[in-house]
């Protein structure tokens, strides 16, 4: 796309995904990025300094021809997050388990191998993890029974157990997020079935405050999305929506879903909501709905269309763009990351190692408008020079 009428301001409202980063760790990622984006682009970019309120702050980019102005506003749950991961050991464990009971009691299991098998898994994997630990655990305790010995060795069968599987396998596990992941599905059911106090309070409090942020005059509004965020997106934009049919009304929207995992919830059997949010979302004719996707992501949809696959077939599907990370990283750094699933997932919302037809940077604070995202290529990069 030629930089013919660029951005001049932009709102941005984003909504991370399941990290346990606080709005001050998210500013320093994207300032991090923003700088590394900026020399890869021969562009200028100034991240300016969280506001007073903690939550939102300006960045200022400019090239030959043209200068933009963004407002990114934070939507992190690094509260809940870390509500979630602090409770003890034995909680965490079975709230987990019971989740898990829950997605697939739900069909939503079911609804993961259909739609993106390789995201089935990655439900899988943490519960089958620490289940097999627990049996290991469990047999330890039992060495006695087992082995006929006298009632005295359970004295120390027990604690060798508990040593095993708290001061060993845990320690281990963490290095594959696996109790987090427990506390990721916890969210994903509360977000779905939209019965927990706190989040449900969580989520109103982020309407209030995007309402807020909406009502702030612009070029053009994107909410970005990424992972576990794209349900919360979905949820306080289709609440605003509910209570404001013609909230957009006069305005150029992008809905963006990054490695977008809003069928995570919405496959859930109790999700009625917030797949009635997804239709209202996609209907509204201000709203460009993008999806970026990527084949080396298992944690995501890859090729899915979300609006279909929750009932809304007749509706219009998002614009999918596919991004390639061998394409947009160095052989090193592709290789060093490529084994490990979240650290592939984050990759959206970071710099690229050279010039790529997708960059959250650009996108959030460049001049060409977030739509055009979706139509650029290998063959037809962004263009940041008036008269390209």
């Amino acid at each position: 796309m030629s930089l013919r009428e660029p951005v001049r301001k932009r709102i941005v409202l984003h909504f991370p995904g399941f990290e346990p980063l606080d709005a001050a760790s998210h500013h320093d990622r994207y300032s991090r990025s923003a700088q590394q984006s900026a020399a890869l682009w021969d562009i200028d970019v100034a991240v300016g300094p969280l506001s007073e309120s903690g939550r939102d702050f300006e960045v200022e980019s400019s090239g030959p021809g043209w200068h933009t102005t963004s407002r990114i506003y934070l939507f992190d749950h690094a509260a809940v997050v870390n509500g979630l991961n602090g409770r003890p050991l034995p909680h965490r464990i079975a709230s987990g388990f019971l989740s898990a009971a829950r997605v697939v009691a739900e069909g939503g299991a079911f609804g993961y191998f259909k739609h993106a098998w390789r995201f089935g898994l990655f439900f899988v994997f943490p519960f089958l993890l620490v289940a097999l630990a627990l049996t290991v655990s469990l047999a330890i305790a039992a060495v006695p029974y087992w082995f006929g010995l006298s009632a005295w060795f359970w004295i120390a069968s027990v604690p060798v157990a508990y040593a095993f599987f708290v001061w060993l396998f845990v320690p281990w596990s963490d290095g594959l997020h696996t109790l987090h992941l427990f506390s990721d599905w916890e969210m994903a059911v509360a977000v779905a079935r939209l019965d927990h106090s706190t989040i449900n309070t969580w989520l109103e409090e982020c309407a209030a405050a995007a309402r807020i942020a909406l009502e702030e005059p612009a070029d053009e509004y994107v909410i970005s999305s990424h992972s576990m965020g794209s349900s919360v997106a979905v949820q306080v934009v289709g609440m605003l929506m509910e209570k404001e049919p013609a909230l957009f009304e006069g305005k150029r929207v992008v809905f963006v879903t990054l490695g977008g995992a809003v069928l995570q919830c919405a496959l859930l059997g109790s999700a009625r909501v917030l797949r009635a949010r997804v239709g209202l979302i996609a209907r509204a004719k201000e709203v460009f709905w993008l999806e970026v996707h990527c084949l080396t992501d298992i944690v995501h949809f890859y090729k899915s269309k979300v609006v279909a696959a929750v009932g809304h077939p007749d509706a219009p599907q998002p614009k999918i763009a596919f991004i390639r990370l061998k394409s947009m990283l160095t052989p090193e750094r592709y290789k060093r990351i490529k084994k490990d699933p979240l650290r592939v997932h984050r990759q959206y919302v970071l710099a690229s190692d050279v010039r790529a037809p997708f960059d959250f940077t650009l996108m959030t604070a460049g001049p060409l408008p977030a739509a055009s995202f979706a139509e650029h290529s290998p063959a037809n990069m962004p263009r940041l020079h008036t008269g390209d």
